[in-house]
């Protein structure tokens, strides 16, 4: 990355070694200081640190979310109350970067470099927002892509098991994870989750539907949408929100947390303006209510457990298949998590890549030898169809792996498909 950059002499900012010239100031990294060492002669640079000092940058709240799921409801419903409570929050995560209700980059990775985030920092400070709320992978935290950032909470969601081709092992992900919250930074932690981290207490608060915490779930009811009594110390409030699905309760009580602990305002105002954020574009999205059908990109064992555990008190059909070139071990634990939950399981194809698909299928029917109502077809829109002509008054059709992608990926060709259109199109809804 190379950025326009004034600074003693300098016109242009890298962190790329192969983009140095004479004009051009080095932002010298965690990630890259090995290139550093090995240049000769070594050119000027500056730190994250000196780059955050000179641009002002410690001006801005930071707000970092990780966890397992969850990281971009949270955020996304961070950047959503603060809004509605007339506030100035930018956000970045994977959908892109946004502030002033606009989207002003295109959907990135979840955590970009760190030359890339206090641009993005910049850039939102410059249009007067003074919270920057990030999505944190277990990545960014391992690769050090968060130096130099002094943040104002730390939030975290849940950790599971996800990124084992990286981290190797549920203890080692577990370990980089808890890494984010062991300095006194105020934190906000998932109470019902806090036995897979480690942290340190100092400025820890917590929230909770099962366990004891900070802000507390009383009661709730997941019938119509969720409605929910919380309590904050003593003080106790109703909040109502059109989207689904118990994890969805989880994270909107981690953002309604968030902002109190933030801004310090009342609940009961946090409370008020919940209602007026549906949830994010493929993440739990209902695309039909009667009958209903949801719409979630949960590709993993872990992330269907999720979304299918917080619907069990329906009866479950559900669409999914896995993506080609991708880790084989998980495609028959993905059909054994459908069998546990769904009634009607319909296995299909989800991004083959450059694998047969029906090979695919075969890897995920291992996980549901012996199982009955199980449907397989590589034929993505024949899926969605038979689990939409099968469906009964109340059952719920969740389509899973894809969630808001338009896209799928056929020997190295990208052909158009949303499951959401597809819905609409067979349900003729406009």
């Amino acid at each position: 990355m190379k950025l326009d950059f004034l600074k003693e002499g300098y016109h242009f900012l890298s962190d790329d070694t192969g983009k140095l010239d004479a004009d051009t100031l080095f932002l010298k990294t965690v990630q890259n200081a090995s290139y550093y060492e090995k240049m000769d002669p070594k050119p000027a640079s500056i730190t994250p640190e000196e780059l955050i000092s000179f641009w002002a940058l410690e001006k801005m709240k930071v707000v970092g979310v990780t966890g397992t799921n969850g990281k971009t409801t949270v955020t996304a419903a961070i950047y959503s109350f603060l809004l509605d409570l007339d506030e100035k929050p930018a956000l970045q995560g994977t959908r892109g970067l946004f502030a002033q209700e606009k989207r002003i980059e295109e959907k990135s990775m979840t955590t970009p470099s760190i030359l890339e985030t206090l641009h993005n920092m910049k850039q939102t400070m410059d249009l007067g927002c003074s919270y920057f709320i990030m999505e944190v992978s277990s990545h960014a935290i391992d690769q050090k892509r968060i130096e130099g950032l002094s943040f104002a909470l730390k939030v975290h969601t849940n950790v599971t098991s996800d990124h084992l081709d990286y981290h190797g092992t549920v203890e080692e992900y577990r370990r980089v994870k808890s890494l984010f919250f062991a300095d006194e930074t105020p934190k906000l932690l998932n109470k019902d989750d806090i036995k897979n981290i480690t942290y340190n207490p100092v400025g820890a608060q917590s929230y909770g539907v099962d366990e004891p915490a900070t802000f507390k779930v009383q009661a709730f009811s997941l019938l119509h949408g969720i409605t929910a009594g919380i309590k904050h110390l003593k003080i106790e409030e109703t909040f109502h929100s059109p989207m689904v699905g118990l994890f969805n309760l989880f994270n909107l009580m981690a953002a309604i947390g968030s902002v109190q602990m933030l801004t310090g305002r009342p609940i009961s105002e946090i409370c008020e303006v919940v209602e007026h954020f549906a949830g994010v574009s493929g993440r739990m999205e209902v695309v039909s209510r009667d009958p209903l059908v949801i719409v979630d990109f949960a590709h993993t064992d872990d992330g269907m457990h999720a979304v299918l555990e917080s619907m069990k008190d329906r009866d479950i059909s559900v669409v999914f298949g896995a993506g080609g070139n991708r880790d084989k071990e998980k495609r028959p634990r993905m059909g054994t998590v459908a069998g546990r939950y769904a009634n009607k399981i319909y296995v299909t194809s989800d991004n083959p890549r450059d694998e047969v698909p029906e090979m695919i299928l075969e890897d995920i029917l291992l996980g549901l030898h012996g199982k009955d109502h199980v449907t397989a077809t590589p034929n993505r829109k024949l899926a969605i169809k038979m689990a939409l002509d099968a469906l009964e008054e109340n059952e719920v059709l969740l389509i899973l792996g894809k969630g808001d992608e338009d896209y799928q990926e056929i020997k190295g060709v990208k052909h158009h498909f949303d499951d959401r259109e597809v819905v609409r199109e067979l349900l003729n809804i406009q």
